[in-house]
């Protein structure tokens, strides 16, 4: 059993309010929208932007200088999970993993090059696939690799993170990656209910999840992370609410509670899962009700959408004090931060662009032996742009909006740029999810589980194509 500090319970202030449910406004505002990672989001991106455009945002970052976040994707996965829908290479090769390393760190060189290799680099991610199916040797070096190009930051202050797959680990792999510099790891639980399991194909009992989150502690490793799904065959509101039972006994630091899409049409892997095996949608709408009442009973903060984490957690920390921020790794404390993306379909930014390397694993393999990005599409950044993605970030991270601090920031006033979206606010200030104050732009406790129809207000690209899919906002 777990050795964590108990769970402290703070007081509610403006970045600890609890969301509020209402049955009546969900079924109202539950349509479809953008999770909001990037804005504009990647249903926007062109192959009209191409690599000359991402090299020329990458010299314009060297320009401006600043810290620098670094994300790796590592496509392979040994084994399939029916409910995925990640970017992966199915195989049980290991030695793909060599030439796949030695591909990543021509493609960083080329990164640095254009970026500036004496940048600091706070922030690294490898996600996936399953980055852990990579050998030791080849993990060791890919990150002596990339030490030598870019200037990783050595002390307390970075956040350098991987996701596992706790079925891929060996004894040894939590120290290794440990003094290979990872200071937080996020595990991929899902579910413990064994016939849940059985039905997406990821058997891993609980004891297995125990053990390694005591041995990452006993490491060093903070802000463990645990991801669950709700909405997987045959869950249902008491066998979730056990599994959530059993993750609080273990006390993560922060947990992502994600809702499976069952798209069997765009993704291979889901037509092995039956829809009449699914919850139905008002069981869904149940597990997630009280999840979130679950866990913030329990102490945990919520920090929006999908994503809680303990009060003392840097992430929990850093809204209470205005100062998180999102990008494509999610919720983060390093939004200043531009970010380099490395290997197969992976997504960068700068201030004023966005860019994705090339989907297919072949494709990328060609650009990057021929010497050349692997930029396939992207998005050049207008004003406007620039000036929407503020406002959703603070709507999206701090559930409030300062209109003397965007004055400040934009040098125009906040009513004027935006008459229309708070007209349409207006209606969902009557329905208690908004009030819009003389100075400030506030989220009420029911509009905090429902930010991203509030968002979908100030989206340009929204409102002139509405028909556009995504996922459900609950």
């Amino acid at each position: 059993m777990s050795t964590h500090p108990p769970l402290k319970l703070v007081p509610s202030t403006p970045g600890t309010a609890r969301p509020a449910w209402d049955d009546q406004l969900i079924q109202r505002y539950d349509l479809s929208g953008p999770r909001y990672t990037s804005y504009p989001t990647a249903v926007e991106f062109s192959d009209a932007f191409t690599a000359t455009d991402m090299a020329d945002a990458a010299r314009g970052s060297a320009d401006n200088g600043g810290p620098l976040s670094l994300y790796v994707h590592v496509p392979f996965c040994a084994r399939l999970c029916y409910y995925c829908a990640c970017n992966k290479v199915l195989t049980r090769r290991r030695e793909a993993a060599e030439p796949y390393v030695t591909r990543l760190l021509k493609e960083a060189r080329m990164q640095a090059d254009l970026f500036g290799a004496g940048r600091r680099v706070q922030q690294l991610h490898w996600g996936g696939g399953t980055p852990t199916f990579l050998p030791p040797d080849q993990m060791g070096r890919l990150m002596a690799g990339l030490r030598d190009i870019f200037d990783l930051e050595l002390g307390d202050g970075r956040d350098f993170s991987i996701e596992i797959d706790p079925r891929e680990l060996t004894d040894t792999s939590l120290a290794q990656l440990h003094a290979l510099g990872f200071n937080r790891i996020s595990l991929g639980v899902q579910d413990f209910n064994a016939r849940v399991q059985k039905a997406v194909n990821r058997l891993q009992p609980r004891r297995m999840v125990e053990d390694i989150l005591c041995e990452s502690r006993s490491q060093g490793f903070r802000s463990i992370n645990f991801d669950l799904i709700y909405g997987l065959p045959h869950q249902t509101p008491d066998t979730f609410a056990r599994t959530v039972d059993e993750v609080l006994a273990m006390r993560p630091d922060r947990l992502s509670i994600f809702s499976y899409a069952h798209l069997p049409q765009r993704f291979f892997s889901q037509t092995r899962i039956r829809s009449e095996d699914l919850p139905s949608p008002a069981d869904k709408l149940a597990i997630l009700h009280q999840t979130i009442d679950t866990l913030i009973g329990a102490g945990y903060q919520y920090i929006g959408m999908d994503h809680f984490a303990l009060p003392d957690d840097p992430l929990a920390v850093a809204q209470r004090e205005g100062r998180l921020h999102r990008n494509f790794q999610g919720y983060t404390t390093h939004g200043d931060c531009d970010l380099v993306a490395l290997g197969v379909s992976a997504i960068g930014q700068t201030t004023d662009a966005y860019f994705q390397n090339a989907h297919d694993l072949d494709a990328w393999e060609q650009r990057i032996d021929a010497g050349e990005l692997a930029t396939i599409r992207g998005v050049a950044l207008t004003n406007d742009d620039r000036i929407r993605r503020w406002v959703i970030g603070q709507l999206i991270c701090q559930f409030r909006l300062d209109y003397a601090e965007f004055e400040a920031r934009w040098q125009r006033p906040f009513g004027l740029c935006f008459v229309e979206a708070l007209h349409r606010l207006r209606e969902m200030e009557a329905d208690g999810l908004v009030t819009i104050g003389g100075e400030s732009l506030e989220v009420k406790a029911p509009g905090r589980l429902l930010i991203r129809a509030i968002c979908q207000l100030f989206d340009a690209y929204r409102v002139e194509d509405a028909g556009q899919r995504f996922s459900r906002i609950i």
